[in-house]
């Protein structure tokens, strides 16, 4: 080809690269910026950690499983037709009707016809959604039950759903959100310790009142009066585990392995230690840390055995069970292995097998202890087979709040006044629930195991200790 060909092409090749060039750094642009919005649709549980998202009915925020009609539903919301949001919500859960954000979204738009009284839950959807889930799906029950009663004095009740994907900095962000919007009266949630330590001190210092379903570091119960928590004293679970160690296991020498970057795992850490040397045994120092990324859960069962360990307790949080499922695989069934609440996931039967068979765990609900009750009858009704103890303790922390609204404490103050009152006292999931000066619940934990079964579908179910 001569000269006078290749110039033409080669300025033509200049034009076609800087276009591309061109519209490759604006799609960048745009798609950073839209990672900013704090809603993003069908991505929601997939957020990064510098994402909020809140939501009364008009924004997607969970995305998995979702239907035509329940989009449909979320655009009517928005524009404010709730007849057509209520319709279209209506079909979607006939096809997906253990969707709990549908249903509150559903309740959300019948409340929004007249004068609603309304909350919110802080939720994980970007942490750990299985999780969120669980407990959208307490919150859900107890407004589907008052709404459909007619109400509070009249006025039915409406949730604002906020994700903090189990980040503290997100979750000190949408405190402040939460205490500058008045017409939130009080807020069930956070998840995970980390994220209540950090939103806590915003609700305290602006007087609204947080209940926590499923918080249990020892440092919560020093926030303040506005602070509650419907999960017992983590202590309970520290001690009981200990009591079966000893007292019905024979086990007397056990290694910890813990979350070092988290509240809830040292504080169940130390309390565990504390009862095990009351209780007469012992603790194996073998520097298990499962949120060293280097971990090598084979050396650090073998190490345990070498030091004469004959039980391991494992302490994760959400976000890190998988790296105690790997533990307890390097384990083969050596040792005797004991759990925190935060294994009661499906996650750990799913990936465990038979690796967890036999593990006793210590929670605070399992729906085989209570038996059929109101509480258990409802949630298989609505969500089609049995709930866990995070949807209990949620449906016992909504019910707290919609107690002291029915006494007519309709504002901030008089609800921390009927939940601090020694005398409150409201039915929940299992029992009636009652507070502490402390705020801390004011109850007990049950033992339960890891058996093979198919309630689950995974081939093992969590069953009561016997």
């Amino acid at each position: 080809m001569n000269q006078k060909n290749e110039t033409p092409i080669l300025i033509l090749s200049l034009i076609i690269t800087a276009a591309i060039l061109g519209g490759g750094y604006w799609y960048f642009t745009q798609k950073k910026d839209s990672n900013i919005n704090i809603n993003n649709g069908s991505n929601q549980e997939q957020t990064n950690n510098n994402q909020s998202s809140i939501s009364t009915g008009g924004e997607l925020l969970i995305s998995a499983d979702s239907t035509p009609q329940k989009k449909a539903g979320i655009a009517a919301f928005e524009k404010g037709n709730y007849s057509e949001a209520i319709a279209q919500f209506k079909t979607s859960l006939q096809l997906q009707g253990n969707d709990p954000e549908t249903l509150i979204y559903l309740n959300n738009a019948k409340a929004a016809m007249g004068n609603p009284l309304k909350i919110a839950v802080v939720v994980p959807i970007g942490g750990n959604l299985n999780i969120a889930k669980e407990m959208l799906r307490g919150v859900a029950q107890v407004q589907e039950k008052v709404n459909e009663g007619g109400g509070i004095n009249g006025q039915l009740l409406q949730v604002a759903i906020v994700n903090d994907n189990n980040n503290p900095e997100i979750a000190a962000n949408v405190a402040q959100q939460l205490v500058q919007d008045n017409s939130i009266l009080a807020v069930v949630g956070h998840n995970s310790s980390d994220a209540t330590l950090a939103a806590g001190p915003v609700y305290q210092n602006s007087g609204l009142v947080m209940i926590s379903p499923t918080s249990d570091a020892k440092k919560i119960s020093t926030l303040g009066d506005y602070i509650f928590r419907t999960v017992p004293s983590i202590r309970f679970q520290g001690d009981q585990l200990s009591r079966y160690l000893i007292n019905t296991a024979n086990k007397s020498n056990v290694a910890i392995c813990f979350d070092s970057s988290a509240e809830y795992s040292i504080s169940l850490k130390e309390e565990f230690t504390s009862a095990i040397f009351a209780d007469g045994g012992k603790v194996i120092e073998i520097s298990c840390d499962l949120a060293d990324k280097s971990l090598n859960p084979l050396d650090k069962v073998s190490q345990a055995i070498d030091q004469g360990a004959d039980s391991l307790l494992l302490i994760p949080t959400v976000n890190n069970i998988q790296a105690a499922i790997d533990v307890a695989q390097a384990n083969q069934n050596r040792l005797l292995l004991l759990g925190s609440s935060a294994l009661y996931t499906f996650e750990t039967l799913k990936d465990g097998q038979k690796s967890v068979e036999g593990m006793v765990l210590a929670v605070p609900w399992h729906p085989e202890v209570v038996g059929d009750n109101g509480f258990v009858t409802q949630a298989r009704q609505i969500w089609g087979g049995d709930v866990n103890w995070r949807t209990a303790a949620a449906y016992d922390a909504t019910m707290a709040i919609v107690e002291a609204l029915e006494e007519g404490n309709s504002d901030r103050l008089s609800i921390q006044t009927a939940l601090s009152n020694g005398n409150f006292s409201v039915q929940g999931a299992a029992e009636a629930v009652k507070f502490l000066p402390s705020g801390d619940r004011n109850g007990g934990s049950i033992l339960i195991t890891i058996v093979p079964g198919s309630k689950s579908r995974t081939g093992f179910d969590f069953v009561p200790l016997k």
